[in-house]
């Protein structure tokens, strides 16, 4: 029997309930890669003791609600699992995208340059930053981010054209001269 690193006074965990949790955790990842967060949700909550769910569990529990578009819920969940997950990129990027959505967006931009922390390259990565900065209206650094996302991966510049995010810096020169095809 195995115990759980860092936690005095927790029941050993038998090997077969860590294939079982090995299970519910790979069917939630393919249900939610099959666009199906409800079934992924319902597998998670087969779970059963909460608050001993891995870091990955409480991820995907966080996405399932996200991609159930309800927000606040989901970030419940991803801010516990980034207790587990510290240097989680995608769990960074999916907290910025409901900060975001729930009208948070100094948050979004602080979940995003935590991310930026863990893999400063990350054109997704500056391409959001981008948006954020622009939602929040910061010219200067929403141009940044968006040339930044560019160099490493020019396919967001087609993105960015009809990115309802960068209304506020679409009609600045440098914006147009990012964006714009050279044929």
């Amino acid at each position: 029997m195995v115990r759980r690193a860092g936690l005095e006074g927790v029941e050993p965990m038998s090997p077969e309930e860590r294939i079982r949790r090995q299970l519910i955790v790979r069917q939630a990842e393919g249900y939610l890669e099959l666009g199906m967060p409800r079934h992924a949700l319902d597998t998670l909550c087969r779970w059963r003791d909460a608050e001993s769910q891995s870091g990955r569990a409480l991820y995907l529990r966080g996405e399932s609600l996200r991609m159930l578009e309800r927000y606040n819920e989901a970030l419940i969940w991803f801010d516990r699992a980034a207790e587990l997950l510290p240097e989680d990129i995608h769990l960074c990027l999916a907290q910025g995208w409901c900060h975001k959505r729930t009208g948070q967006i100094h948050l979004a931009i602080e979940s995003l340059c935590r991310a930026r922390a863990i893999d400063p390259g990350d054109p997704l990565v500056h391409y959001n930053l981008a948006c954020y900065w622009s939602l929040a209206r910061n010219k200067r650094l929403a141009l940044e981010h968006l040339a930044r996302a560019l160099e490493k991966n020019a396919h967001f510049r087609e993105h960015a054209h009809e990115e309802s995010d960068f209304d506020f810096v679409r009609d600045d020169p440098r914006f147009q001269s990012l964006t714009s095809v050279i044929v």
